[in-house]
């Protein structure tokens, strides 16, 4: 279902010529142009043409890489699959919108028809050219809505089931989409976690060695001592006097 609605998308845009171009665009990896052009037995600049009206509408994009040796580029392509089905869900729409006019044009108008030329003519035209057909001359006659009304409700219908797939696929493709990211934001939090620990590391081996702290005993000795010292000091301080 999805590769037909791919294919839908690049004949809109393209061609239908286009679409087998879509067999060989990948959606997770880019592919080389020239095995493009190869498999589709076209000329570089044809698939580049068709490649560069689908870019236009973001569907999709490109990487590049120069030849060492030749200097030139080559270009590498995939298709983006979400913007894709968004495109494609957004063209379905405005058909939608264009039919629910007609059907509501078709209800509150009169239309006129000339049976020779099979020419329609809304009652305005009719009005102008005195209900006369403008290429034969004839008559022309009121027009019954009614089978208009009934194929532009068969045609809004079928849009409606096509939406209702696209819908779906659109679903399946974020699912994905968001799987991818949260798989990337895991494995980034990973290395960030390796990271810091290899920083954490790097820090401690390159820390100063940490100088040894000084006992407390000759301190509690030394105040010992101060007493004796004080005394002596007194008993010289007496004889004096």
């Amino acid at each position: 279902m999805l590769q037909k609605f791919l294919k839908e998308i690049v004949a809109l845009i393209a061609g239908k010529p286009a679409e087998e171009i879509v067999d060989l665009l990948d959606g997770t990896k880019y592919v080389n142009e020239f095995i493009i052009a190869k498999k589709l037995n076209l000329t570089i600049n044809q698939t580049r043409n068709i490649l560069y009206k689908i870019s236009d509408q973001g569907l999709v994009s490109f990487i590049r890489k120069k030849d060492k040796r030749k200097g030139w580029y080559t270009y590498f392509w995939k298709i983006e699959i979400l913007k894709s089905l968004e495109f494609l869900r957004n063209n379905i729409l405005k058909k939608m919108e264009q039919i629910n006019y007609q059907i509501k044009s078709r209800e509150t108008k009169e239309f006129y028809v000339c049976q020779n030329c099979s020419i329609e003519f809304s009652e305005e035209n009719a009005l102008i050219h005195s209900f006369t057909c403008n290429e034969c001359g004839n008559i022309v006659s009121r027009k019954d809505n009614s089978s208009s009304i009934k194929e532009y409700n068969k045609e809004l219908d079928k849009l409606k089931k096509e939406l209702e797939f696209v819908d779906a696929e659109l679903k399946i493709e974020k699912e994905k989409l968001e799987k991818v990211k949260v798989k990337a934001a895991k494995k980034e939090e990973k290395l960030n976690q390796k990271e810091k620990e290899r920083k954490k590391l790097e820090r401690k081996k390159n820390a100063p060695a940490k100088t040894p702290k000084k006992s407390a005993k000759p301190a509690a000795k030394k105040m010992k001592k101060l007493p004796a010292k004080a005394s002596k000091k007194s008993k010289v301080s007496k004889k004096h006097k």
